[in-house]
């Protein structure tokens, strides 16, 4: 029952994720110019849709993270500290295309600091707050993973 209810929850989350990007979708004007700069690292991965992963923790079992990013330029991102709270958080705010190449920076809506992902074919790479990737023992479990909206995400194991 417990699986079930865990499934359930999953697929409202990734419903109301969708059903927010296509009832809120502001129009962001944008120059000539500044579309140009990044016209290749947009143009060149297929990255709108939503991504799941868990990264490390320092003081927890690792954070689950859905992230969703919209072609508009908005993002949803919803975190869970596993093995030390149940509750969610929701950040929401805009990203941009960094000058690095294929590299996305969020800026969230409340003013805290922002986060760099590289972006590849169906995967987001959180990167360290100098925009590099991280290295050594664990630096794979910085993945976030694309979900087809379609189908339901992975259950996480919880490690």
């Amino acid at each position: 029952m417990q699986i079930l209810s865990q499934r359930f929850k999953q697929i409202m989350t990734v419903s109301l994720v969708s059903a927010l990007f296509s009832v809120c979708s502001p129009v962001f004007a944008e120059t000539a110019e500044h579309k140009d700069e990044h016209k290749h690292a947009e143009k060149s991965v297929d990255w709108p849709g939503i991504y799941n992963g868990s990264t490390p923790c320092a003081d927890c079992i690792g954070v689950k993270t859905t992230l969703a990013l919209n072609k508009n330029g908005s993002y949803m991102m919803m975190t869970q500290f596993l093995g030390k709270s149940e509750r969610e958080y929701v950040e929401k705010g805009k990203f941009t295309w960094s000058d690095k190449a294929n590299t996305i920076v969020l800026t969230p809506k409340n003013g805290s600091s922002s986060q760099q992902y590289l972006v590849g074919d169906n995967a987001l790479i959180q990167l360290d707050a100098n925009g590099n990737r991280y290295t050594g023992k664990g630096a794979e479990r910085y993945t976030l993973r694309r979900n087809d909206v379609s189908n339901t995400p992975p259950e996480h194991s919880g490690h």
